[in-house]
């Protein structure tokens, strides 16, 4: 199996679109595994969708080597072709002195050459020092090629291959020309997901013509003589090993408005001989099951017709009241309050626009507000229905969520926001819903306990 990593100077450096255009050439070809760096939902959206694999998340502020290896190994089986987006620049972690949390750490973990795409807008030279700059910071990162990004015509392009093939020893394999194709549809994280059918067609019109112009200025032959080769692995570890028998079915709502989830729940889940149910809270009505996992999304663009699909917002809060295990994670979060509040003035609206949602906690959400994005580190109380522990994981959120006051909470935060004063976790008999992320390969004794409620509360 080959693999590389491809990475930037900075965000906005166009890796994003380089990753996907060379993931979707070399699919044409060869069976491609992506993944993504960090904790993102959009990106690997789009990788899954143009290599057909489930893209799997890497984080080393939330995973371990040996995690991170274990991830990179159960999604590789079978592959021909491992492909590793970076996030940000190379070096930008969750901290100023270390590497935890970055593109680099995991380049090292893995062992990995690195592709760095340069933002060469407006420099030639300079762009030789930036990249001898991110070559001496740390040598135990292997950058092995360059690709040049907002390139303007072939003088410029000359100048600046040439500037760092002679200073720093290795080749640019690509310079991409400044279009206006090359942007993608922008939303509140970057990228609108790929899974929002509606647009698909438009994406991949989109996508067919980033390929398209990164295909024809990038070297993918000498892409894949810089790539590492080694043995492909040829079975799933442990942790992700499905069970013999599965005794339990776990609803997951996954349609336009929540599709926020990190492949790697669906093998955890798997392994604890738990049976994924999708269901849709817009198009359908609620399955039976033993628990129900609501993840992130965008709910507020699809308001309307969450609020028109009644009978879904009656059977959950029902569900809840009657003891099932809900885990619901920001979107989720949102959906099972009372009422979500689109405030007047913004994307067109001239008053506050109300929207009916789940009820199941006393409160309501208000968007937008200022938008908080970062890791978050805390500890879950006996409370909650993932169990008791220490816990790593991201948050984003653009809303504001009021609860009632007497609302009880799991979830204690060292690092992050929360829902109020650094508490997080809401709970209500046996439903848990935060703004907390949670990567489930990170933390599956959690799971493994929401599989246990679900079972028990089955019986």
């Amino acid at each position: 199996m080959k693999s590389l990593l491809i990475t930037g100077d900075r965000s906005g450096s166009g890796k994003t679109s380089t990753t996907l255009a060379i993931a979707a050439l070399l699919s044409e070809e060869h069976v491609v595994q992506p993944f993504k760096v960090a904790m993102d939902y959009i990106d690997p959206s789009y990788l899954t969708g143009v290599t057909g694999r489930p893209c799997r998340n890497l984080d080393s502020f939330v995973m371990d080597a040996p995690l991170i290896h274990d991830v990179y190994d159960n999604g590789s089986v079978g592959a021909d072709i491992a492909i590793v987006e970076g996030v940000r620049g190379l070096y930008e972690g969750s901290d100023a002195l270390t590497d935890r949390g970055s593109t680099a750490s995991v380049a090292k973990t893995l062992a990995l050459p690195a592709i760095l795409v340069v933002d060469a807008r407006s420099i030639t030279r300079s762009a030789a020092a930036l990249v001898k700059g991110f070559q001496m910071f740390d040598p135990d990162v292997r950058i092995e090629g360059v690709i040049l990004n907002q390139i303007n015509g072939e003088i410029h392009r000359e100048k600046a291959t040439k500037a760092i093939e002679h200073a720093c020893g290795i080749p640019v394999i690509g310079a991409i020309p400044r279009r206006d194709e090359m942007k993608l549809t922008m939303r509140h994280l970057g990228l609108v997901p790929y899974l929002e059918g509606s647009q698909k067609e438009v994406f991949h019109e989109k996508i067919h013509a980033i390929t398209r112009i990164i295909g024809g200025h990038v070297d993918v032959d000498r892409l894949l003589d810089i790539a590492k080769e080694s043995p492909a692995p040829q079975k799933q570890p442990a942790l992700f090993c499905p069970a013999e028998e599965t005794d339990v079915k776990i609803g997951i709502a996954l349609d336009e408005s929540f599709n926020f989830y990190y492949n790697d729940l669906f093998d955890i889940l798997r392994a604890q001989g738990a049976e994924p149910v999708f269901f849709s809270p817009i198009h359908d009505r609620l399955p039976d099951a033993d628990g129900y996992i609501i993840g992130g999304g965008y709910p507020e663009l699809f308001a309307e017709k969450l609020e028109h699909n009644g009978r879904m917002r009656e059977a959950v809060r029902e569900v809840s009241a009657n003891g099932t295990p809900i885990y619901a994670e920001c979107g989720g979060l949102i959906y099972l309050t009372e009422d979500l509040i689109l405030a007047g003035g913004h994307d067109g609206r001239t008053t506050d626009e109300h929207y009916a949602m789940a009820g199941v906690f006393r409160g309501e959400t208000r968007m937008p507000v200022r938008r908080v994005i970062g890791y978050v580190e805390g500890t879950a109380s006996e409370k909650s229905p993932l169990g008791s522990g220490a816990f790593a994981g991201h948050e984003f959120h653009h809303t504001d969520v009021r609860l009632a006051d007497d609302t009880e909470y799991a979830y204690r935060l060292t690092r992050g926001k929360g829902i109020k004063d650094n508490l997080d976790g809401a709970v209500v008999n046996n439903t848990l819903a935060g703004y907390t992320h949670l990567h489930p390969s990170s933390v599956p004794a959690m799971f493994g306990h929401f599989t246990e409620r679900c079972r028990h509360h089955s019986k």
